[in-house]
């Protein structure tokens, strides 16, 4: 008996241990789709990693100001929510050369301006290094590892900043992802909504109306009676407008928000209407699109979805959107096996691929229908950003 309850508690200690680890794993996973998450464990592991007093993280706020917000090791406030504009401190020469600076000793340093040292001195920082995060080429923040008394930094010390810095870049790249994943989710919960509200409440309204006007002519000889349904009538025309005024609050959204709540719904009505698995995927945020841009890639994905439903025989569609060559592309990839036509590079022979071809054209765009090497085929569709026709 007793060796049989060591085996189960050696068994429970394993499990035990293993469920510790994924619950790690889900935490550092869910710290990196949140954005402030990743900069907050950003300033904590600069100083946990390079031995550091302290570690904190400013994000741009603007094309030439950062703000300093995320904090580790610091014994005050002097620095919590300070702006700091390009070419201005340690961090402000960041934002103007676009790589590492290093310090011995703030204050004294002639390499810097001084509008901070008060803040500098109040936290007692003395050496100091600051580097670039990177979202692409962009840079998105400023990474700071300080410490408490002058020293000279090395290549090493600076080096682990950048790698840090490096995988707080990939961090942000991928909470951005997340964070228009869930924008986008909500705006097609608001769409259903919008369209729930005005197929249920707005035609019970438009009938509760009808009717009290019905009844005004049947009860002209009776004036209270009629007193009371016109003020019913009153009330149903606010609660009309009010239904109005909801509706187009919720279907209020921005072109580049629009787009992949279009794409979305596309993927879910051709999914319910053929029983092919149909998802969509936005891999990265997209630039601000002008409708006429916006309505031909929606139109590029619609084609492509009903030419998967004609011909393809596909056991699953994905659609994909994304930022490429100064523009946006959406992609309808399928897995078919159905006839169509060859891998030309041409957007096909059908008259709907060639009007979008005509479309794209006339943009400075492109569209492209070709069978991948397996079973299956890809449409393309690229528009350049309004500025930067080709």
């Amino acid at each position: 008996m007793t060796a049989r309850r060591h085996v189960a508690e050696d068994l429970a200690a394993e499990h035990s241990a293993v469920l510790g680890g994924l619950l790690r794993e889900r935490e550092e996973l869910l710290a990196t789709l949140d954005r402030v998450a990743a900069l907050n464990g950003t300033a904590r592991l600069i100083r946990e990693s390079i031995g550091t007093h302290s570690g904190f993280v400013a994000e741009l706020t603007g094309p030439e100001q950062a703000v300093i917000r995320w904090m580790s090791g610091t014994r005050t406030d002097a620095l919590q929510d300070l702006a700091v504009p390009i070419g201005q401190g340690i961090g402000g020469r960041v934002l103007a050369l676009g790589r590492p600076v290093r310090v011995n000793d703030y204050v004294s340093s002639q390499s810097i301006t001084h509008q901070f040292d008060a803040q500098v001195r109040g936290e007692g920082l003395a050496a100091m290094i600051a580097v670039p995060i990177f979202s692409g080429t962009e840079t998105v923040a400023v990474a700071y590892a300080a410490m408490r008394e002058p020293r000279d930094f090395g290549d090493d010390a600076v080096q682990s900043l950048e790698d840090i810095a490096g995988e707080a870049g990939r961090a942000l790249k991928l909470a951005s992802v997340a964070e228009a994943d869930r924008e986008t989710a909500l705006s097609a919960e608001r769409l259903r909504m919008q369209s729930a509200l005005h197929d249920s409440v707005g035609a019970l309204l438009f009938s509760i109306g009808v009717q009290v006007r019905n009844l005004h002519e049947d009860i002209s000889d009776n004036p209270a009676l009629e007193s009371r349904l016109r003020r019913l009538e009153g009330d149903v025309s606010a609660a009309s407008r009010a239904l109005r005024e909801s509706l187009l609050a919720l279907s209020e959204s921005s072109p580049e928000r629009a787009l992949p709540v279009e794409l979305a719904e596309h993927c879910r009505s051709f999914q319910a209407r053929c029983g092919v698995p149909a998802r969509f995927v936005q891999l990265a945020q997209v630039p601000r699109l002008d409708a006429e841009r916006t309505g031909l890639l929606v139109a590029a994905v619609r084609e492509g979805l009903l030419n998967v439903e004609k011909h393809a025989s596909a056991l699953s569609v994905v659609v994909s959107l994304l930022p490429s060559e100064d523009g946006v592309q959406v992609v309808v990839a399928d897995d078919g096996t159905g006839h169509r036509t060859e891998d030309t590079g041409e957007p096909g022979t059908g008259m709907g691929l060639r009007a979008l071809a005509e479309r794209a054209a006339r943009l400075g765009g492109r569209v492209s229908l070709v069978r991948d090497e397996e079973d299956g085929c890809t449409l393309r569709a690229w528009v350049p950003e309004p500025c930067r026709r080709r």
